[in-house]
């Protein structure tokens, strides 16, 4: 084997090896039943097995830490996908300190979480390339976005 083909093979070994230092915080925070969205509004069961589905994972700090959540850097883009997520929405932390009106967070809440399904944003297709069980059929869509227009679901 040449020798600058050895050495560049060496670097990048050593450099995958180091990264694995690096190593943001995968954190399931302890979760208030009083500030779950459960402990707001009524989610009827088929509306919760939707939602542990295909958006607890990044929406909760219930997350399910896949193993590849440990290998850096794509354990990275992973804590930083779900961290993101709970900052938007957060099913498990539903009334926050600063939540002043519950009632019209809810709703503002809401009507992003069916804009975002009814245009496919969510789940995100980077998840969904390894949880193909996330996938929102119509249905899901249609019972998500009743539930947060009416809270009735359809027939």
């Amino acid at each position: 084997m040449p020798e600058f083909l050895r050495g560049a093979l060496l670097g990048f070994f050593g450099l995958v090896i180091g990264i694995q230092l690096i190593r943001p915080a995968r954190t399931n925070p302890h979760v208030d039943q009083s500030h779950t969205l459960e402990a707001v509004v009524f989610v009827p069961p088929r509306v919760e097995s939707i939602l542990q589905r295909a958006c607890s994972d990044c929406h909760s700090d219930l997350t399910r830490w896949p193993w590849y959540s440990n290998v850096a850097p794509i354990s990275w883009f992973v804590i930083d996908h779900v961290d993101s997520g709970r900052r938007h929405v957060n099913f498990s932390a539903w009334l926050r300190r600063d939540t002043k009106n519950p009632a019209e967070y809810t709703r503002e809440r809401f009507q992003a979480i069916c804009r975002q399904v009814e245009t496919q944003n969510m789940p995100l297709t980077s998840y969904l390339l390894l949880h193909r069980a996330a996938r929102l059929s119509q249905s899901d869509i249609e019972t998500i976005c009743q539930w947060t227009r009416t809270g009735v679901l359809p027939n």
